[in-house]
């Protein structure tokens, strides 16, 4: 049952991704890979926030593992370090890894808070 529900989730999420990119790289071109850090430092923020708010397993089921897990992306995030360097673009490729991951952290430890302390 729980498989069913992240499954459905994970789907909402992939869609959910697949807007938001498209948004973004209508509103700001694909110049840098704006779309994949915006998403996944949103992701890390609300994830951080659903495990402090501490709901239910199937909430969090649904909505953590599932939506969540299908809207971020860290094999995009892989994918586009690695044709950064491919390209030379090495200093690009740092700064991109170095804000996706810290920012993230960073994101998450914020969302944790107020989950903890908005509940």
């Amino acid at each position: 049952m729980m498989a069913a529900v992240a499954g459905v989730g994970a789907a909402i999420g992939a869609l959910g991704r697949y807007g938001t990119t498209r948004l973004i790289q209508r509103w700001l071109g694909n110049h840098w890979p704006v779309a994949t850090i915006a998403i996944n430092w949103l992701g890390s923020f609300l994830l951080g926030g659903l495990t402090g708010w501490q709901f239910d397993r199937p909430l969090t089921v649904l909505l953590g593992t599932g939506i969540l897990g299908g809207f971020t992306t860290f094999s995009t995030f892989s994918h586009e370090v690695v044709m950064l360097a491919d390209q030379r673009r090495f200093g690009t490729a740092l700064g991109y890894l170095v804000l996706s991951v810290g920012g993230g952290l960073l994101l998450a430890a914020s969302g944790l808070w107020c989950g903890l302390h908005f509940r």
